[in-house]
């Protein structure tokens, strides 16, 4: 999650130019493309009266996280590795986004880096979030949403072992030193949900950006 030296292509930049590509018009089938297509609601003209822009400004710095995974999803399993890691957030595009990073070397079989894009849209005051890791490689597509009384849902199509799914993350519990973050798989269109994910952030350092830096 280290900054880009100024003047060279920053990882960013590559995230966005991935995502570009990944939307072109033979794509607008995919679970990505679907995912961006929200209908702006009475609800949503009313979240649009307040700026979301900053909603993700208590994530920026430098994290401890303490995460529980659910080692297979979907099959009814109550065994649950737990692992810790270092993320860091920084602010983009001037504040219209941001990206992490996170790392570990508990997260067997190797190191394990994960990344996450979030990208705000002023008109729909929803945000987009993709997630992306080393094991992984490519954008997996996104899920969309707004914080609302603290908490932040966001939800989105995907594809599990070959079975469709619908996928929720939520923000809760954020503070100056801490925040929580978990998410969850349906099956079944969004009636029962199954949570095979919880990362619990403890901060280690405020962000400092680079001098001369701009986000």
């Amino acid at each position: 999650m280290s900054a880009a030296a100024p003047g060279s292509v920053g990882i960013g930049d590559v995230m966005l130019a991935s995502l570009v590509r990944s939307q072109s018009a033979a794509a607008a089938g995919t679970a990505m493309f679907r995912n961006q297509l929200v209908s702006v609601s009475s609800a949503d003209r009313r979240m649009s009266q307040r700026d979301g822009t900053h909603d993700f400004d208590f994530l920026f710095g430098r994290w401890r996280v303490h995460n529980e995974r659910l080692r297979r999803r979907l099959a009814g399993s109550t065994d649950w590795q737990c692992f810790d890691a270092i993320a860091e957030c920084r602010p983009i595009l001037g504040g219209a986004g941001n990206i992490d990073e996170f790392v570990t070397d508990e997260f067997e079989p190797s190191v394990f880096f994960g990344m996450t894009l979030r990208l705000f849209d002023r008109t729909t005051q929803r945000w987009s979030i993709w997630w992306a890791s080393n094991r992984k490689g490519g954008l997996e597509p996104p899920v969309v949403g707004n914080f609302n009384d603290g908490i932040g849902r966001f939800e989105g199509d995907d594809v599990h072992a070959g079975r469709p799914v619908r996928v929720r993350f939520v923000w809760s519990d954020t503070g100056p030193d801490r925040a929580h973050w978990e998410q969850a798989f349906s099956a079944d269109g969004g009636r029962t949900w199954e949570t095979n994910w919880r990362m619990h952030f403890t901060r280690l350092a405020d962000y400092a950006p680079v001098q001369g830096e701009a986000p």
